[in-house]
């Protein structure tokens, strides 16, 4: 379980011991939605030399009880191309994840018409920041509803209501679902295709949300894109006695290491080839000497050592002294700890300095603090002069939700990759898009893979999963090349995932 403070409010994945979830009961007063208070403005967003009219509505949805008692605002941000019949619109809800994270980043960073600009590799540029034309934005493929769960972003529970009734899986599911639900009836959507686009802990809200809007409101969705997914949370949480992430998490630390040069001249010379021999002593030799715990010989010990060296770039004796087992907060500090720096947790590429070179795990992700200022600045200064929202308290980027209610999966593994599976069985159109950066370690590449090969589809349930992998880190698409490969990858899924 993390322990640093910073990854308590990281856009990346945040666990505790969960487990395989359950079908979310029925609550005695569920949320239900009610009038609506926004505004409307107008805006275009160049493709190159073409031109493209949309129309944004920015503002609340109130959620409501059965007995139409208001529980929350949910804040959103809806675009509409103009000129066209919405029958022939698909159109995507998009949300982050944290739990408690706005949904700023694939809002102001990827989808929308609008992004922050940052230098080609993802870098922030000195402030103050800027909001530039999105050439990448998806509403040339679809209209685009951004979701801001309860406590993030303006969405807040009203006077008097507790906000805890909307933090935790079920809860959130419940609610996400029931603003969904009245959306499609409010703007006559019902007709439309439908997506789910999430990130992180919003993949794990996405594909709840696959099952939960098919079994409650006979919702079947089109398509959803998991964007640096988090399915399982049994092969992502670090603790001692779940050594199944270790092994999971080595292919991760090859990556960082090569971009880093650590790696041998071998396994330096060519990024596929030592990733796939990472991947293979990962999943064979290294998960095997794992279970074995202290059977596992001396002489094999010292050979597993070498080893993960090889493959991690950090040295045997220090794989030694733990216990073979070096998580992922050493690893921040190990890997340049010579040179006097830490690697980043969401985008390992990024580098920082702590107050000295000891200890070991770092005080901050470098690659969170390269992106925190940018975003929250460019949302702020967004909503305000261009979608003219006026309100006095604070957009809230990352909100402290926790505790987070996991009571659904009491002493086992949050696992929705369950309810992905149990949505696609019942609905066998249900095309998924599966993004994953070798470079994050928030939501590793290779546990990604591993849920969704534990999945156990059938073979014509399993070609609607398609996989896709960027060169950067949890958000890959702040990294240029990866930015443009990922709209090429999006509008691909989008076709194939409308075609009849």
């Amino acid at each position: 379980m993390f322990k640093n403070l910073l990854f308590l409010i990281s856009i990346g994945l945040i666990s505790n011991a969960m487990a395989q979830t359950k079908v979310p009961a029925e609550p005695k007063e569920q949320p239900q939605a009610g009038a609506l208070q926004v505004t409307a403005t107008k805006g275009k967003v160049n493709y190159g030399p073409k031109v493209l009219d949309y129309e944004a509505k920015a503002g609340y949805l109130d959620l409501k009880s059965d007995t139409g008692k208001v529980l929350a605002k949910i804040f959103f941000t809806y675009y509409q191309k103009t000129g066209v019949d919405t029958k022939s619109r698909p159109i995507t809800f998009c949300f982050n994840g944290g739990p408690g994270s706005s949904s700023v980043w694939l809002h102001m960073g990827a989808l929308g018409p609008k992004r922050v600009l940052l230098k080609d590799d993802g870098t922030a540029t000195p402030p103050p920041y800027q909001n530039i034309n999105n050439e990448y934005c998806w509403l040339d493929k679809t209209d685009l509803v951004f979701i801001d769960p309860v406590s993030t972003g303006f969405s807040r529970a009203a006077s008097k209501e507790s906000p805890k009734q909307f933090h935790g899986f079920e809860e959130d599911i419940q609610s996400v679902g029931s603003f969904i639900r009245y959306f499609l009836s409010k703007y006559e959507r019902w007709g439309s295709a439908k997506f789910l686009a999430g990130e992180s802990y919003g993949t794990t809200r996405a594909a709840g949300l696959s099952k939960f809007l098919q079994d409650q409101y006979r919702i079947y969705i089109n398509g959803l894109f998991l964007i640096s997914p988090v399915l399982n949370f049994g092969t992502n949480d670090y603790y001692v006695g779940n050594d199944l992430p270790r092994a999971l998490y080595l292919p991760s630390y090859t990556a960082a290491a090569w971009y880093h040069k650590k790696l041998s001249p071998e396994l330096q010379a060519d990024f596929a080839k030592a990733l796939k021999e990472s991947e293979d002593f990962a999943i064979n030799s290294y998960t095997t000497a794992l279970i074995k715990g202290d059977w596992l010989s001396k002489p094999d010990q010292e050979k597993l050592a070498e080893k993960l060296a090889y493959y991690s770039g950090i040295n045997k004796e220090y794989w030694l002294n733990s216990n073979l087992r070096v998580d992922e907060n050493r690893f921040y500090k190990e890997l340049r700890r010579k040179d006097g720096l830490t690697i980043g947790r969401l985008d390992a590429r990024f580098t920082g300095t702590d107050l000295d070179n000891a200890g070991e795990s770092v005080s901050y992700d470098p690659s969170f603090s390269n992106i925190d200022g940018p975003f929250t600045s460019s949302i702020n200064d967004y909503l305000q002069k261009e979608l003219l929202i006026k309100e006095e308290k604070p957009y809230t980027i990352l909100a402290n939700v926790w505790p987070w209610n996991y009571n659904n999966v009491q002493n086992k593994f949050l696992n929705v990759a369950e309810n992905l599976r149990d949505a696609m069985a019942k609905n066998p159109a249900l095309k998924v898009y599966v993004g994953s950066g070798y470079h994050d370690f928030a939501t590793p590449y290779f546990t990604a893979k591993y849920d969704i090969e534990h999945m156990f589809l059938r073979p014509e349930t399993k070609k609607n999963i398609r996989h896709y992998f960027y060169n950067s880190g949890h958000m890959y698409y702040i990294n240029m090349p990866d930015m443009i490969q990922f709209k090429k990858d999006v509008d691909s899924f989008y076709d194939w995932a409308l075609k009849p």
